[in-house]
This record gives C-alpha cells, sequence and structure tokens, in this order.
C-alpha cells in the first residue's frame, strides 16, 4: 500500500521542507566571496584603523599579519586565511565591521570634498585680485606679500608650462588655514574625527 504521508512522487513532505531550510550552494557561496571581500578591505586599511574595529583578537590578528606580508604568493594564502576567519564571525560581530568601514567611508568623503573645495579656492585667488582681498579678511594672519609672490609665480608657471611649485605652495597655505579653523570648530562638535587623523599619519 502506498504511505499516505508521501506525494505521487514518493517523497515525504517535511524532507522538501528540510532541503529549503538550508542556503543553497549558490548563497553560501555569495556569502562567503562577501567576508572575503570585506576582509579584504580590511588589510587594505591603516593599522590603526583595523586596530580599532570591535572583533576577536584572531581574526584581528590574521588581518594584521597580512598587512605585513609583500611576498605575492605569501600574501595571496594569507588573504584566503582571512577570508576563512571571517567565516568564523556571526552575523552581528559582521554588521558592526560593515558599519565601521560605513563611517570610514564617511569621513574620506568629507575630507575629499574638504580639498577639492580648496582646490577651488586656489584656483579663485589666479584668476581673480579680489579672492586674496577675501581670504585676507578671514586670516589677517597670513603674509601678504608672500601671497602675492606666490600667486604671481604660480600664473608664470602655469602661462610658462613650469612645474606646479607655487601653485602646491598655494594649497598648502590654504589647508594650513584651513586646519587651524577646524579645532575651534570642533571645540563645539562632541566627533571623533581627531582620531582617524592620527590613525592615516
Amino acid at each position: 500500500m502506498p504511505n499516505a504521508n508521501r506525494g505521487s512522487v514518493g517523497f515525504r513532505s517535511d524532507e522538501f521542507d528540510q532541503e529549503y531550510d538550508r542556503p543553497s550552494k549558490s548563497e553560501l557561496k555569495r556569502q562567503m566571496n562577501e567576508l572575503q571581500k570585506l576582509g579584504e578591505q580590511l588589510v587594505d586599511e591603516p593599522r590603526d584603523r583595523v586596530k580599532r574595529v570591535p572583533m576577536p583578537d584572531d581574526v584581528k590578528e590574521a588581518i594584521l599579519m597580512c598587512q605585513t606580508i609583500t611576498n605575492h604568493e605569501g600574501r595571496r594564502r594569507q588573504l584566503q586565511f582571512v577570508g576563512k576567519k571571517m567565516r568564523t564571525l556571526d552575523d552581528e560581530e559582521v554588521a558592526v565591521i560593515q558599519r565601521t568601514i560605513e563611517s570610514w567611508k564617511g569621513a574620506s568623503k568629507a575630507e575629499t570634498a574638504a580639498l577639492h573645495a580648496l582646490e577651488r579656492r586656489r584656483d579663485k585667488l589666479l584668476a581673480d585680485d579680489n579672492a586674496l582681498t577675501q581670504l585676507l579678511e578671514e586670516h589677517p594672519e597670513l603674509d601678504v606679500q608672500q601671497l602675492r609672490t606666490l600667486i604671481r609665480n604660480a600664473r608664470k608657471e602655469q602661462a610658462e608650462n613650469k612645474p606646479p611649485k607655487a601653485y602646491r605652495e598655494i594649497f598648502q597655505i590654504l589647508k594650513d588655514v584651513s586646519k587651524k579653523k577646524k579645532p575651534a570648530a570642533d571645540e563645539n562638535d562632541d566627533t571623533l574625527e581627531g582620531d582617524d587623523d592620527e590613525s592615516d599619519e
């Protein structure tokens, strides 16, 4: 007699349920690849940043060790080991690492935007004499004579297609004054951005 618990093709219905409870092979492979990439992202970050990421010590040690290996084959093997270690993390540990990396990306975007703003200001100084007047109003401590000389030299460099020495010096001055402004702004802001600045040195 046919078994009442079996379907027409001869399988019990709960056998299908057991099969679908487990992730498919392709899903498992995708998860493994994602964890491998996450580990590689951490390997590419500065050591001080990695040391501050909340994760088990054995995983952190594998990542820090990989950063010190210069031999191509040795590094490839260590990266695989990092991926293996990443797969020992639970979902919450992985989520914490992903959030930490996302916060770094946000900080990096802000830094990039600030540098682009400085570059635009430098170009404005070369194009418009009024831009220097405005800069000196904001930062009266700057040496007006030095800036005028650098602007004149930078214009000459561009006209004669020479190496941009003065052009770079103007950028450095603008960068320095923006750094002096930042601590004053940070006094009113309880962020931890300063930690990242130190770690990237």
